[in-house]
Formats: C-alpha cells, sequence, structure tokens
C-alpha cells in the first residue's frame, strides 16, 4: 500500500506552494488515479513522493519510507516523463545500462524488451523512436527492478488509442498480481474507465477521493458532441425547442465548431438540425465533464416549474469540491467536506498531522553495479570509439608530420607533443573521455529516470575514476605502439634507440594522459558539463603551467635534492633502497611544470567536487 501524509512543497518566491496538505492513499491490486488540470501539482505531489524534491510530509510504501529501502528500484517503478537516455544508445543498450543501476542480471532487459513489445526495435537509436515505442520502453525501465508499485506521470499523454489501451492493460495487469500503481492524468474520462479509484486534486489540494463508479455516476454527465461549423446557430435553435418544450436543455460552444448538448439525445439533435438545414460534421454521445469556455455560466433552459428545486450542499462545503474541469453547474452532488480524506488509514498507521511536520527526504543513491553501470555506459555510444579512433589518428599523423624534423627527439615524436600544441593528442582524447562522463550524466539524465539514483555518489565516482584511468592508460599504450610503427613505416625500418631513462618516460606518458582524463572527469562532475572539463583540461598547460612555472623558477633557500634519502632516514618503517629511484622519479616529474599544474588542478577540482556535493546534501 501506498500512503502519502502531509504532502506540501516548498514554496518558492513568496508564492503558494505547487501542493499543499496532500493525503491519500493507493491501495495493492488496483489503480489509482490521480486526476488534475494542467498545474494542479500532479507532477509535483509524484515528486514530493518519491523524494526527488524538497517539501513537507512523509510517504509509506508498504509502511516503509523510501530514504530507509534499499533496493528503491525494487520497490518503486517510475515514469517521470520521456526516457531521459543519449540519442545514439540503443534501445537494448538503455536497459542494460539501467539494469546495473537496479543491481539485476542484464538479461532482466531481454525479458522486458519481449514483454512489452520492442523486439523488432532492440537495436534501434532512441532518437529513432515514436511516441509509442518510448512510452513501452519508459514502461520496461519501471518494471526494471520487479517492482511492487508503478508510479507515472501521465503515460498516456500523446498516445494513439491503440497504444493507450496496451498500457493501461499493461497497468491492470501489473494491479491483477497484487502490485499498486498510480498514474497522473487530467482525462477524467479517462480516469474513470481505466482506474479502480480516482483522486482528484485542484491547486495543490484534495477535492475528492473515491471509486471510479462513484466518480463516474457523481462527477461525469452524459452529453452529446457535435461538431459543426454552424455551432452557435445550432445552439440556438436547440434552446428556443427546449423553451418551448418545457426541457432542461443546456449547451456549451467550445472553440468555435464544437458543441456539446445536455440533456438531450443524438435523436434530437441530429432531428433539429436537419429540419433548420444545418450541417453536421461529428454528432456522438459520450460521458464527460463539461468543458470550461470563457463565458461566466454555460447557457441552460430554466427548468420546469414542476421540476423540484436541487437540494442544497451540506454547510460547510467548500465550492471548489468538485472534479477538475467540471463548473459548479455540471456537478451533480457535491462532496462532503469529510470526504476529501482517505476512508482507509488503519489504526497502525501514522497520524497525518505527524507526518506532516517531516520534511521530505531527498534519496540520494547511486547505482547498485557503479562498475557494470559505468562500462555499459562508456560502451553503449558511438562517441566513445569515435574519439579514441580520431585520437589514435590524429596522433599518428602528427607523429609523421613531427618525425620530419631532424631536431625533433624520437620521444617527442612518438608522443606527437610538437611545441606548437599545448598537449598531445593522447591527452587531449582521455580528457574528452573524462568530461563526457560526467557531462552525459547530466546532458542526458539517465540516472535521474531510475528512482534514488545520483550522479554525484562516492561510489560512481570510483567507478568513474578507475574506468577513465583504465581508458586513458590504453589509449596512452595504443597511441605510443601507432606512433612507433608509423614512424618505422614512413621513414624506415630502422630500429628508433630507445633513451636511458625510459622508464621514466613512460611513467609521465601514462601520468600526463591519466591526469588529463581525471582532469575532465572531476571539472565536468563540478559545473555538471562537458564543456566545462574540456576547459579545465586545456587551462593546465595554457594557464596553470606557466604560473607554476614563474613560481618553481624562483630562487629558493632548500631544493629537493636528497629528498628521498633524507625521508628514508626519519621513515618507519624503512622503505627498501630501490625505493629512492621511484621517489625520485616521481618527484622530478611533480618538478615539472606541467606535472605540477595537473596535480594542483586535480587536487583542486577534487576539493570542490566534494565541497559543492555536501552543499547539495548528498551524504557521502
Amino acid at each position: 500500500m501506498l500512503q502519502a501524509i502531509g504532502l506540501t512543497s516548498t514554496p518558492r518566491r513568496n508564492r503558494p506552494p505547487a501542493v499543499e496538505d496532500l493525503t491519500f492513499e493507493a491501495r495493492p491490486g488496483q489503480v489509482t488515479a490521480l486526476l488534475g488540470p494542467a498545474g494542479a501539482g500532479k507532477t509535483t505531489a509524484l515528486r514530493l513522493m518519491l523524494g526527488l524534491e524538497q517539501g513537507r510530509g512523509v510517504t509509506y510504501f508498504r509502511g516503509r519510507p523510501l530514504h530507509r529501502v534499499a533496493h528503491p528500484m525494487r520497490e518503486v517503478g517510475v515514469l517521470l516523463g520521456d526516457v531521459p537516455g543519449h540519442p545514439a544508445r540503443t534501445v537494448r543498450g538503455q536497459l542494460r545500462m539501467l539494469c546495473a543501476v537496479a543491481g539485476v542480471p542484464a538479461s532482466r532487459a531481454d525479458d522486458l524488451i519481449d514483454a512489452v513489445g520492442l523486439d523488432a526495435f532492440a537495436d534501434q537509436r532512441l532518437d529513432t523512436l515514436s511516441r509509442g515505442m518510448d512510452r513501452r520502453l519508459g514502461l520496461a525501465a519501471a518494471l526494471l527492478g520487479d517492482p511492487h508499485t508503478l508510479i507515472l506521470d501521465e503515460p498516456a499523454t500523446g498516445l494513439a488509442p491503440r497504444e493507450a489501451a496496451w498500457l493501461y492493460g499493461m497497468l491492470r495487469a501489473h494491479a491483477a498480481e497484487g502490485g499498486t500503481v498510480l498514474h497522473t492524468t487530467a482525462d477524467a474520462k479517462a480516469a474513470a474507465r481505466t482506474a479502480d479509484r480516482v483522486v482528484a486534486i485542484r491547486s495543490g489540494r484534495l477535492v475528492a477521493d473515491q471509486s471510479a463508479a462513484d466518480f463516474a455516476r457523481t462527477r461525469l454527465r452524459p452529453r452529446v458532441a457535435v461538431r459543426t461549423p454552424h455551432a452557435a446557430r445550432l445552439a440556438a435553435q436547440l434552446l428556443r425547442e427546449a423553451r418551448a418544450a418545457r426541457r432542461s436543455v443546456e449547451t456549451v460552444t467550445e472553440r468555435g465548431n464544437r458543441l456539446y448538448v445536455y440533456g438531450s439525445d443524438c435523436a434530437e439533435v441530429g432531428e433539429a438540425a436537419f429540419r433548420h438545414g444545418i450541417l453536421l460534421h461529428r454528432l456522438a454521445e459520450e460521458t464527460g465533464p463539461a468543458p470550461r469556455h470563457p463565458d461566466p455560466a454555460p447557457e441552460r433552459t430554466p427548468a420546469p416549474e414542476r421540476t423540484p428545486a436541487p437540494r442544497p450542499a451540506p454547510p460547510g462545503t467548500h465550492p471548489s469540491a468538485v472534479a477538475p474541469d467540471i463548473p459548479p453547474a455540471a456537478a451533480l452532488t457535491p462532496l462532503h467536506p469529510h470526504a476529501s480524506a482517505p476512508d482507509a488509514l488503519g489504526p497502525h498507521d501514522p497520524a497525518p498531522a505527524r507526518g506532516a511536520r517531516r520534511r521530505v527526504r531527498r534519496v540520494r543513491r547511486g547505482p547498485s553495479r557503479p562498475l557494470r553501470y559505468e562500462l555499459r555506459r562508456l560502451t553503449g555510444v558511438p562517441s566513445t570509439a569515435y574519439v579514441l579512433g580520431g585520437t589514435v589518428a590524429a596522433s599518428a599523423l602528427l607523429a609523421v608530420l613531427t618525425g620530419r624534423l631532424a631536431a625533433t627527439p624520437a620521444p617527442v615524436a612518438v608522443a606527437a607533443w610538437p611545441d606548437l600544441l599545448p598537449l598531445p593528442p593522447a591527452a587531449l582524447g582521455a580528457g574528452l573521455v573524462g568530461a563526457y562522463s560526467f557531462g552525459d550524466e547530466y546532458r542526458y539524465p539517465a540516472l535521474a529516470a531510475a528512482l534514488g539514483a545520483g550522479p554525484r555518489r562516492l561510489g560512481l565516482l570510483l567507478a568513474k575514476l578507475a574506468v577513465t584511468a583504465l581508458t586513458a592508460l590504453l589509449l596512452a599504450v595504443v597511441v605510443a605502439v601507432v606512433d612507433l610503427e608509423a614512424l618505422r613505416l614512413v621513414y624506415g625500418g630502422a630500429l628508433i634507440p630507445v633513451p636511458s631513462n625510459w622508464p621514466a618516460l613512460c611513467a609521465g606518458w601514462v601520468a600526463l594522459t591519466v591526469g588529463c582524463g581525471w582532469a575532465g572527469l572531476l571539472a565536468a562532475g563540478v559545473f555538471r558539463a562537458a564543456a566545462a572539463g574540456i576547459a579545465a583540461v586545456l587551462a593546465v598547460p595554457v594557464v596553470i603551467a606557466p604560473a607554476v612555472e614563474e613560481t618553481l623558477l624562483r630562487p629558493a633557500a632548500r631544493t629537493v635534492a636528497g629528498l628521498p634519502s633524507r625521508l628514508r632516514e626519519v621513515a618507519w618503517p624503512r622503505w627498501p633502497q630501490e625505493a629512492d629511484r621511484l621517489l625520485d622519479g616521481a618527484l622530478r616529474v611533480l618538478a615539472q611544470p606541467v606535472g605540477a599544474a595537473l596535480t594542483l588542478s586535480l587536487s583542486t577540482l577534487l576539493c570542490a567536487f566534494v565541497f559543492t556535493g555536501l552543499r547539495r546534501g548528498v551524504r557521502w
């Protein structure tokens, strides 16, 4: 059972809250529709229930608040808006990536693709899907963790009738298996037709909580829908004939050519149009609320004198206690002032007054399997292959061009790092991979669609650092090997002389590529944009390195010469004598302007990442 108690959103800029003291429940085995017009606060209410927005109140999912559920995606499946995936990712790749978030096997994605009818579209890109296919994919993503509760925000908006019927059938099947389903809608007729219970809200407040049968009986009215280019003329004729026959008929004109007639039937309306020579484009009987219109009140004929006066509303009934989009004249029975409260709160359920004072705690969790998630995110889009392949090709071409100069040292030619470039192509490529790692999280927030997942969790950060470092290391090795082979192929098969300090050169080369990848990663995480990560990588040699070089060239009272031996003398336990060379090599790398600038940049970005995460309320 889902119980929402005292939900109240935090108002902004002295405005009234979008949701205020909203209390209702959705029962297992039933489909509950949260009904309201646009701007009524339906989406805000769902976000408050899921802990995605700050506010007051508490929501219990089978007796537990969501922040105390170990695996939220196994308790609640969510579909809010469109599927926010990378446009170049395939349907199967998107679901397999979300499987790592939910902590379920990757085979679950293939099972759900079959269940929602996406077999023929499994390898298609997300940007090629139609609206109906996107809804099917969103439902599959919500069902990944096999949740007990499904929460969907207007899932049938923009769908064809056949697709909408299929979707509601899936929701009904989930409820028939004992699950809880809550979805929002602005269509009162669809809510009464597809749901077991209807919860109507207006301006963020609860105005009705009824079964679908009671809602259809008391909130909906039979009417005749007419479409004609002479709507006003037909309405006048119908009212004139109704006055003559002393019958109660109400007409409402909408959008110039649409007419709704209450208190009549298709035969009477059709005969009246035929007698007066009025062309009809549509004539059908339906059940629904009277639409809103700019007139202060709809035109209606006076009731016959023998008709009894309508029963007055009970004392204290609020005038807004009617269904959304239904004017007071269209409502048959006003709600009792106490009918808006849920009628099935058990004796052991928390009191609404106590729950209303509690603040909604935001759920901040990362993927259940962050390393697997990051690997699938990195390899699931073609941009990664384009960046890595372009980097290797550009580096090989630049190495060949640099090798034409006789004065170019062999390490510079192999690294493809002439003086005119701030960084070699391998370092720039690693920086791009790192920048896109966090940049795509905020540009295409797939984790936002997965309940309880956030891109700033410590486990996800460590996974991104590890995957970025591994990618940068492989890129550095591949670039070096390809550049060396390109130089041998173009300029002869003679072996390039190996310098005596090749271990230090290799260590510096790997440290440079990995450091640039981490710099792009952290900067994109701090500023939430891939462009910021690329700018941070370029700022290391262009801005930070000159400042560090100027600082290092100043005369100092003491130098780092002999530092390893001095540290070994005071350290306990003492490290082996061979460690002096490793420490000395590391110090020499850090003493270089680019190495010192990169170290300073990484330290600053890491501190900024942690600080901004703490300020945004992320629990590390």
